[in-house]
């Protein structure tokens, strides 16, 4: 496993990290987060749930050396690829992207910072207030912040169950979000 991540063979080392975004950003695309916890359906509410699953990868593989460092460091490259395509799909044209780009990172390494403290502090309350500030900033109050809340906990632990030799071979399960 270790010789594919670090040896010559980048096909096998493609199809692991490809599977392993194909994961992060199937549980991003749930409907209930859409339908059930009014999370919204633009191009914005989907870069938040990808931005928070990516965020709950990471915090796995947090502190671990080796083929998880690698690993990580390649689905960051992807994520930003991604949003990369995205805009340009989205009509932005040459000279806006490493404008948006930029203020995308920001975006994604701030609400990662806060997140983390919430998470480390093991604070629903605030993590839902961080949340409602980031996805749904307009709405004043979000009763739905604190479910994904509890989503994200329950993300977590999930997460932490899973070995790390399974997400080196390409493979990770999120919980599915239970409407409520």
């Amino acid at each position: 496993m270790f010789k594919r991540l670090f040896g010559g063979d980048r096909s096998a080392n493609r199809a692991i990290t490809d599977a392993l975004y194909g994961e992060i950003v199937a549980a991003a695309r749930q409907p209930v987060f859409y339908s059930d916890w009014n999370v919204p359906d633009t191009p914005l509410g989907r870069f938040e749930m990808l931005s928070l699953h990516m965020f709950l990868f990471q915090h796995r593989l947090r502190g671990e050396e080796g083929g998880s460092r690698e690993i990580a460091q390649v689905l960051t490259d992807d994520f930003f690829t991604d949003l990369d395509h995205s805009l340009r799909e989205l009509g932005i044209g040459d000279a806006g992207v490493p404008k948006r780009m930029k203020k995308l990172a920001r975006m994604f390494y701030g609400r990662t910072k806060s997140y983390a403290d919430a998470l480390e502090a093991g604070d629903r309350p605030a993590l839902a207030a961080a949340l409602a500030r980031n996805i749904r900033p307009e709405a004043g109050d979000w009763p739905e912040a604190d479910a994904l809340g509890g989503y994200v906990f329950e993300t977590v632990a999930a997460l932490a169950r899973q070995p790390s030799e399974a997400i080196h071979g390409g493979a990770i399960g999120f919980p599915a979000p239970q409407p409520g």
